[in-house]
């Protein structure tokens, strides 16, 4: 697949020059979605941001990033570097401060999931992207992914009936010794990290709008804050009825999203981190796999980068963010108390009462 080549247009006349980048947090999401923008043609990573000086060094090196533009703190890096965009790579609670920051800073933002883990700050950043011309775009990846693309074209005029999905991972494992098990930093545990992915799979494929759910939850730690495994039953509007199963303390990776409607079901399966499978079953249970585009999947850096050029909507978008922010904190509570509780996804709390 040709891809366009993306450049940031000049005010002064001058020629256009490749996007230049600069990342906050060098985890894993800053170091494999920032080694896209590194080899892409149509970027280049200017400045880099970590608080662990051994990995500002190495990563330095590995993106040919010099020892002036490497900053501790992210508020200098803003202040000092010339910068088109910033990559968002820290952990969860850290990123409605960084993404208000660099937007005001007239950047252009990737944030990984999820952008908030609180709902105000979700609604506070719709409403700042949204007066903004900046394009901001969440690391949902799911809707770059094509087996999820194929479902989401089956649901555009189709309307789902049942929903059942689950994804496994050994995740308590994965995460000791890390920030992903320290709630001030993470905002929750299993549910808010790779869960985020499968709520936010299955509301954007669907286009399903939650109403309430009810929930139950297994805590690693004795306040409470950080769940292991978290069972979610949730009503849709129209009647349609879903059930969410993440288990955070089993041996592998394995995801299986079920979706029906009046002719069927598609079938999103897969496991750790390939890529995953799609399949449609009929009314008679025949399995087929459908037409999926010989063309392949976008890289995370390729969308970002198109949606800066085309001044689009990028895939995954502010208001996908803050739906999946909604039920995840809809459920957490309802965990706590043993009561289903509204989700109100409105972008403002006047929208929707909320």
């Amino acid at each position: 697949m040709t891809l366009p080549i993306v450049r940031v247009r000049m005010t002064d006349g001058a020629s256009p020059r490749p996007v230049r980048l600069g990342i906050v947090g060098l985890g894993y999401i800053g170091t494999t979605v920032g080694g896209q923008f590194h080899r892409h043609p149509d970027a280049t990573v200017e400045a880099i941001c970590d608080l662990d000086a051994d990995r500002l060094e190495r990563v330095g090196r590995e993106f040919d990033v010099p020892g002036d533009r490497r900053y501790a703190e992210y508020p200098a890096m803003l202040a000092t570097a010339s910068l088109d965009a910033v990559l968002i790579g820290t952990p969860h609670t850290l990123h409605h401060e960084q993404v208000v920051a660099a937007l005001e800073r007239d950047c252009h933002v990737y944030c990984d999931k999820p952008l908030t883990t609180d709902l105000g700050r979700a609604r506070d950043l719709v409403e700042r992207v949204e007066r903004s011309d900046r394009t901001v775009m969440v690391g949902y990846q799911r809707h770059l992914q094509t087996a999820f693309r194929t479902a989401h074209e089956r649901f555009v005029d189709r309307d789902p009936t049942w929903v059942t999905a689950s994804i496994t991972q050994d995740w308590i494992d994965d995460s000791r010794g890390t920030w992903r098990l320290e709630p001030d930093l993470s905002g929750g545990g299993f549910l808010y990290d790779t869960g985020s992915h499968v709520l936010d799979g299955v509301l954007w494929t669907t286009g399903l709008e939650p109403v309430s759910v009810a929930a139950s939850m297994d805590f690693h730690d004795d306040d409470q804050r950080v769940d292991r495994r978290a069972h979610l039953d949730v009503a849709f509007a129209n009647g349609v009825s879903g059930t969410f199963s993440v288990h955070g303390d089993a041996p592998s990776v394995r995801e299986h999203i079920h979706i029906w409607d009046a002719a069927g079901a598609v079938y999103l399966e897969g496991t750790q981190w390939r890529p995953r499978t799609v399949r449609e079953i009929d009314s008679d249970a025949g399995e087929y796999v459908p037409y999926i585009d010989p063309r392949g999947e976008r890289s995370r850096a390729d969308a970002f980068l198109e949606s800066i050029e085309a001044g689009s909507d990028p895939p995954a978008t502010v208001r996908d963010a803050l739906r999946v922010t909604a039920l995840t904190e809809a459920a957490y509570e309802a965990a706590r108390t043993g009561s289903r509780i509204a989700v109100d996804t409105s972008a403002t709390s006047l929208d929707g009462g909320g």
